[in-house]
């Protein structure tokens, strides 16, 4: 699939939900053009690392593997990142629901998050405590997490 054509089969409601602490789990989704599009298809950068931390699972269920490396940390980012959400494997994400965000300086933010999938017909679940920092060019990236049991 061109880049192209996964822009035209965009989804209505954003996949992340708007997700944020406290927010009820009954809560309409946000259109993801007035949500996660501008930072994935139009160029709008993330003001805070929650708001990338969604855009970044948007980026996963979407197979938008270029975002994905465009907002990791260099030192962090593996060399082998491909998503293909089309892939027999792969998981189907379900649903994300963010627990904390916080921003401890002005370059420093932590979002601990859990997301809800499904692989081979099981569902999972992913609970990470993310870090992020922003640059010298105001960009925040995520730099890596501690996943736990959910």
């Amino acid at each position: 699939m061109t880049a192209e054509t996964s822009r035209a089969a965009r989804p209505i409601d954003c996949p992340c939900g708007g997700a944020a602490p406290n927010q009820k789990t009954s809560a309409k989704p946000p259109r993801y053009a007035d949500c996660c599009g501008p930072f994935i298809d139009g160029g709008a950068l993330p003001q805070t690392a929650l708001e990338l931390m969604r855009s970044r699972y948007t980026a996963y269920v979407l197979g938008e593997t270029a975002w994905l490396r465009a907002t990791w940390a260099p030192q962090t980012c593996p060399p082998d990142l491909d998503v293909q959400p089309s892939a027999p494997d792969a998981p189907r994400w379900l649903g994300l629901a963010v627990k904390r965000h916080e921003q401890t300086d002005a370059a420093h933010a932590v979002v601990e998050f859990v997301a809800r999938y499904k692989t081979g017909g099981r569902a999972s679940r992913l609970h990470e405590l993310s870090r992020f920092t922003r640059g010298e060019d105001g960009r925040w990236r995520y730099v890596d997490g501690d996943v736990t049991d959910a």
